[in-house]
């Protein structure tokens, strides 16, 4: 059964960066969409950007466009989430999933890791 296994999250301040992975075990990402989401205190998930198991194409929520980054490495099984320029309201739990089609619809995720944290705090 596929596993993912998020990582790369921490304490960092506005304005800092961070690189999160998604690392997947037990099956190949290349046959997925992958997406990330993340989910603040209080709030319900919410998906931020996702990546097209075809052609390479992104999706980016409009909160996220210009400073968050998705890419693929199917020959490490990782998909990788560069986020720049971080604010406050970024924090929360960061997750990856898989999904057949290209889309944040949290509904038509199967797959998901265990989720890593991102505070952003001065």
């Amino acid at each position: 059964q596929l596993q993912l296994v998020e990582s790369g999250g921490g304490l960092v301040q506005p304005g800092g960066s961070l690189r999160l992975s998604c690392a997947a075990s037990g099956g190949t990402l290349d046959h997925y969409a992958i997406g990330w989401f993340r989910q603040a205190p209080g709030k319900e998930r919410e998906g931020v950007s996702c990546i097209s198991n075809s052609d390479g194409s992104t999706y980016y929520d409009d909160a996220v466009k210009g400073r968050f980054t998705l890419s693929r490495d199917n020959a490490k099984n990782t998909v990788y989430l560069q986020i720049n320029s971080l604010k406050p309201e970024d924090t929360g739990v960061y997750y990856c999933a898989t999904s057949w089609l290209f889309t944040v619809l949290t509904t038509e995720y199967n797959y998901w890791g265990q989720g890593t944290q991102v505070t952003v705090s001065s």
